[in-house]
């Protein structure tokens, strides 16, 4: 019962958060939305912070969990990551108020060290730089840092998610899953060029 209540009190927070915003929304709101005293939300978050940080921290719980679901269900390496980008697209397509979430955490939270987003982030990275150490070891990527590979993946999800939020685009995020892929697999260069063309990062440089 305390956990059902405690997730039907973040749930509700989620909704209103997103669409009122966080200084307009008071815990109140929430109590109403459900139905209870006010004094019942309090029970459970101590104040209206920690009841949004929560909110955030639920959303990439449940994000992480959408993703790792998706990729168990693949047992080759490129196809878990393909996985993987299609699933953190569909979920914010499913949860766009998670990306408002987010948005606001920035806004109303700049003293924080480091974002819930990147918190999570950054506990979960493990598993795709073994992914990444893996398929290099095994010849079917380029030798390269595998910090290059996540981080470069990471921000273009990153990136796409607010791009298509503040652009107010209509194409479902999931759709673009493709065009990621194939940008990160395959690059923009022919065979050709590739040789002429190879980026040279800073600290290579004489």
């Amino acid at each position: 019962m305390i956990a059902r209540r405690r997730e039907e009190i973040l749930e509700a927070a989620t909704r209103l958060f997103a669409a009122d915003g966080f200084a307009r929304t008071d815990v109140q709101l929430v109590a109403d939305e459900l139905g209870v005293g006010k004094g019942t939300v309090y029970r459970y978050f101590e104040t209206k912070e920690g009841l949004f940080l929560a909110a955030v921290d639920r959303a990439m719980h449940q994000l992480r969990e959408h993703v790792h679901t998706a990729v168990d269900n693949e047992a080759d390496p490129l196809d878990q990551l393909a996985a993987a980008v299609h699933a953190y697209l569909a979920f914010f397509d499913a949860k766009p108020e998670c990306v408002e979430l987010l948005i606001l955490e920035r806004a109303a939270f700049k003293d924080r060290k480091k974002p819930t987003y990147f918190e999570h982030r950054d506990a979960n990275v493990g598993r795709w730089l073994e992914l990444f150490r893996g398929l290099i070891a095994a010849g079917r990527v380029r030798t390269a840092p595998v910090e290059e590979f996540t981080e470069t993946i990471s921000d273009l999800l990153y990136g796409t998610i607010f791009t298509n939020h503040f652009a107010g685009r209509q194409e479902p995020l999931e759709e673009q899953a493709g065009r990621i892929l194939r940008g990160f697999f395959l690059g923009i260069l022919s065979d050709s060029e590739r040789g002429r063309h190879a980026p040279v990062g800073r600290s290579q440089r004489p």
